[in-house]
């Protein structure tokens, strides 16, 4: 039960959605700048580039004298939550990376952006069948309006529709990525800053490794400054800001509005590329409106209560209002 103190109005519901909404900005604009870099380094070495300035990144930020009011409300990790971070850091770190570097090899950046609209449908699909987590119709409306629109952009409506092997590849690293998501989900409760920190830091030597085992070389420092500043942005801070949202929205949620990333990698792409605005994006960015907007429409009410066995737990805990806690207590 509450402590029946209102909460600070400053901690409002939106809080959840901008924590997506910008790490979803973060992490789609890192798509479009790796395809430029792969035209220099392995996909490997990309990816494990990538995490590694996110680990790097984070340890720096972490070794500042920064005190912050929200502190206190990172719970410590215990023994039984390595579990799920490992099995998250082997599936979000060190698979679904390379598994993206591969694909965006194969494929133009823009296209690759809009196939990693499968991530949050992945990602809502794991939260919902696997663990139980409520589904609104909203959710479920808007997910739909936004997998649409990427699918717009994703074919070529003038030829045969066909699947690639790249499309393949980035396909298996949503998959992967929606599994770290409903993972980390366990240990939403830890400093994010330090999740992050541990899954760049492992992940990201594991293949640098790996690159170099497998007949890569270092590129040059100019090189790895630039891909260690987009991985510390779009990977590191992309993925704090996101353990953040899980904590205000669910897995589910978060990975809808985390949907957003590829339109935001889409539109960077053509910038850089310079493609045309075709009719098709256009309805695409229609489509994704839509979704956006269902999200933002959502409203979610339930009772709950803790038990141990038969007997009710009465507790106090700090309780925010957000998109599955937008209710009040007796």
């Amino acid at each position: 039960m509450s402590t029946g103190a209102e909460p600070p109005r400053a901690k409002m519901p939106l809080t959840g959605i901008a924590y997506a909404l910008i790490a979803a900005l973060l992490f789609g604009v890192t798509t479009p700048l790796a395809k430029n870099l792969l035209q220099d380094m392995t996909p490997v070495m990309v990816a494990g580039l990538f995490y590694l300035g996110s680990g790097l990144g984070l340890a720096i930020y972490l070794l500042l004298p920064l005190k912050t009011s929200r502190s206190a409300q990172h719970t410590a990790l215990k023994r039984s939550d390595w579990l799920w971070l490992s099995a998250a850091i082997l599936s979000g770190g060190a698979i679904a990376p390379v598994l993206l570097m591969l694909g965006l090899a194969e494929t133009q950046a823009a296209t690759a952006s809009f196939f990693l609209n499968l991530e949050g449908v992945f990602t809502a699909i794991i939260a919902w069948m696997v663990f139980k987590e409520n589904c609104d119709h909203h959710i479920v409306l808007g997910m739909l309006a936004i997998v649409t629109g990427g699918a717009l952009l994703s074919v070529n409506l003038n030829e045969t529709v066909t699947v690639s092997n790249g499309a393949l590849l980035i396909a298996g690293a949503c998959l992967a990525w929606a599994i770290d998501n409903n993972l980390t989900r366990k240990v939403a409760g830890a400093n994010p800053a330090h999740i992050a920190c541990l899954k760049g830091s492992v992940a990201g030597m594991a293949n640098v490794s790996l690159a170099l085992l497998a007949g890569a070389s270092m590129p040059p420092a100019a090189l790895i400054c630039k891909a260690l500043v987009i991985g510390f942005l779009g990977y590191g801070v992309s993925l704090t800001l996101f353990v953040l949202a899980l904590r205000h929205l669910g897995t589910a949620r978060t990975g809808a509005y985390f949907s957003l990333a590829p339109f935001a990698g889409a539109v960077v792409a053509i910038a850089f590329l310079h493609e045309s605005i075709t009719p098709q994006f256009a309805w695409a960015a229609a489509f994704m409106a839509i979704g956006l907007w269902l999200h933002l429409a959502e409203k979610h009410e339930h009772e709950h209560e803790h038990r141990q066995g038969d007997q009710v737990i009465k507790h106090t805990h700090p309780h925010f209002p957000d998109l599955q806690h937008n209710h009040k207590h007796k």
